[in-house]
């Protein structure tokens, strides 16, 4: 596959060899909403900004992309699929979803129950199989083939987009509501959660949210937001050095805690931030 997919991945990789990685399967995000429950009155939050707005889910969008594809424009990912050597098989899509975690076997699974004629649908045997593993039995070129293909189609565009939010971006931005946090709050968990996973480990988001409650309280528990922001930032860093293929913390470093030191906690344009080395703005 072209060099030129995903540079930012590679950056961060360098020469890792494929880690040995066995994940049955996302946690359900049921263990996600039992961390916290979320109140009745959780649009009501400290600095303000609601990511979940359209002009700032964009902004999500487009510094997420910035990470994960050393670009801005996280429309043009849909078709996006290569195993980048981390031991979670084929990476592929607007946020990433992964052969050997699960995730992408649920987007292939809900988008084949909508949309049964679709060019993926003859590979769910081979995504079951390999689930789990960074194996690529069953799939390699031809299911890479059809991943483009169906990536050109709106309904499979559309089936991403509600997976990454059903699955990520709704169960974060819910959680940090819940925790009193603004719109740099709430992409703070949103970030965590795409690299991390949902779940309740010590190396997924929830373990890291619990890390960050040991050491500081959320506006929600009337604590100082950048205080608890910044713990949350600490325990996300300690986790990531613990693994190879995420020890590069600059997303974390030249980005979100810029803006946190910054005072920008309703994450308003404009943006500056850098993320592997790379410079991006949004005005």
């Amino acid at each position: 596959m072209s060099d030129t997919l995903r540079p930012a991945m590679r950056r961060a990789l360098g020469a890792v060899s494929v880690l040995a990685l066995a994940v049955s399967g996302p946690v359900a995000i049921s263990s996600l909403a039992s961390a916290a429950p979320i109140p009745a009155s959780a649009s009501i939050f400290a600095s303000g900004g609601d990511l979940a707005s359209p002009e700032k889910k964009e902004i999500a969008m487009q510094i997420v992309s910035s990470a994960e594809n050393s670009s801005l424009d996280w429309k043009a990912q849909y078709s996006y699929i290569e195993d980048i050597g981390d031991g979670r098989g084929y990476t592929a899509g607007i946020i990433g979803f992964c052969s050997g975690t699960g995730d992408m076997l649920e987007l292939v699974e809900r988008y084949t129950n909508s949309v049964p004629d679709n060019p993926l649908a003859e590979y769910l045997p081979a995504l079951r199989k390999v689930d789990g593993t960074d194996s690529h039995e069953g799939l390699g070129s031809g299911f890479e083939n059809a991943w483009r293909e169906a990536a050109g189609r709106e309904d499979f565009q559309a089936a991403q987009n509600s997976e990454r939010d059903r699955v990520y971006f709704d169960p974060a931005v819910n959680q940090a509501k819940s925790d009193g946090l603004g719109a740099l709050g709430q992409f703070i968990y949103y970030d965590a959660i795409v690299m991390h996973g949902p779940g309740t480990s010590q190396d997924s988001f929830g373990g890291i949210r619990s890390a960050a409650l040991q050491q500081a309280e959320p506006p929600a528990q009337g604590g100082d937001e950048t205080a608890y922001l910044k713990a949350f930032l600490d325990a996300r860093r300690v986790v990531m050095k613990q693994e190879e293929a995420h020890a590069d913390t600059s997303r974390i470093d030249t980005a979100q805690l810029v803006w946190l030191n910054d005072g920008n906690l309703d994450l308003h344009t404009p943006l500056k931030w850098a993320v592997y080395g790379d410079p991006y703005e949004i005005d």
